[in-house]
């Protein structure tokens, strides 16, 4: 199997999927991930205090993520039947965790005075044994593990990858060869989205073949949907595919390059050039909303969970 291809770092602003999401909702929630260290009224370290909030339905999604990773790094190394039991209780401990190390939004901005594992627990719980159940899952023991060497779990460098010269991140959960060709499975914990996740598919298809050199109709990318049952959407894509997503990620890349003073350094136009959405559904869920509107959303960081 091909080595992934590995990139000296380079400053400039890399498409993503996530990235361009996000400058598309509001422009200055994306100052705010992006170029934080440029806001000259605010300490970054104010900042990043909200960067770094996670919410409930976030971290749901992320512990399944971390503890799918685990299950798959385990089958590489044994074959063994998995004790479920023993599997929820290590997803159980996981949660224990998160709950004491990080800060939700929940707390921060009031709706919540505390945070149990059981306002975790059933989601991380239904969204593991829903996989565990699965016909993908029985064919992972049955078929798949035989290619078990070649398998890439969560990549390094962020699926960082190119398009043209252009840079790019397509950020896969889990590549498997089989057979003749790439099967490529990202896990999903929320609903389904199908025109933002077809980009994903098209990303995916995009990685493999540039790391790997071969053409889309040998790549299988598929999202499985672990919720509220276990759901596949599997699309495989050509060459004329790949390349109308080729001229739309450059198109978007070039929309947020308009947001830089130097492109080449990657350092962003004046703050007060992000303008703030007109949306106050968006701004509601938004985790700094406490930095653009604090008399509405006043925010409580010495709010910890026992």
């Amino acid at each position: 199997m091909p080595d992934i291809k590995q990139f000296p770092f380079t400053p400039i602003l890399g498409w993503s999927n996530s990235r361009y999401a996000l400058f598309s909702i509001c422009k200055r929630k994306y100052f705010y991930h992006y170029y934080n260290k440029y806001d000259p009224d605010r300490p970054r370290r104010e900042i990043m205090q909200y960067r770094e909030l996670v919410t409930l339905p976030l971290e749901t999604g992320g512990i399944v993520h971390e503890v799918i990773e685990a299950l798959l790094r385990r089958l590489k190394q044994s074959t063994e039947a998995i004790d479920t039991t023993k599997f929820l209780e290590y997803a159980s401990r996981i949660a224990t965790n998160r709950i004491q190390t990080r800060r939700f939004e929940e707390l921060v901005y009031g709706q919540l005075d505390v945070i149990r594992e059981e306002d975790l627990a059933p989601g991380i719980q239904e969204c593991l044994e829903n996989l565990l159940e699965s016909s993908r899952f029985a064919w992972l023991m049955e078929l798949a593990l035989e290619h078990a060497g070649g398998w890439i779990i969560d990549p390094p460098g962020y699926g960082e990858s190119r398009l043209d010269e252009l840079k790019a991140y397509f950020k896969v959960d889990f590549l498997l060869p089989f057979e003749t060709g790439y099967h490529i499975i990202d896990w999903k914990t929320g609903k389904e989205d199908p025109e933002r996740h077809r980009k994903q598919l098209m990303g995916y298809s995009t990685w493999a073949c540039y790391h790997f050199e071969v053409e889309p109709e040998v790549v299988w990318p598929r999202l499985a949907y672990l919720r509220p049952e276990y759901n596949e959407v599997e699309e495989t894509f050509n060459d004329d595919d790949l390349e109308h997503f080729a001229v739309q990620v450059r198109a978007e890349t070039a929309e947020m390059y308009e947001y830089c003073r130097d492109i080449q350094a990657n350092i962003p136009i004046d703050i007060t050039e992000f303008s703030l959405v007109d949306n106050p559904r968006i701004c509601e869920y938004c985790n700094f909303r406490g930095i653009c509107f604090p008399e509405l959303y006043p925010a409580d960081f010495t709010h910890t969970t026992d």
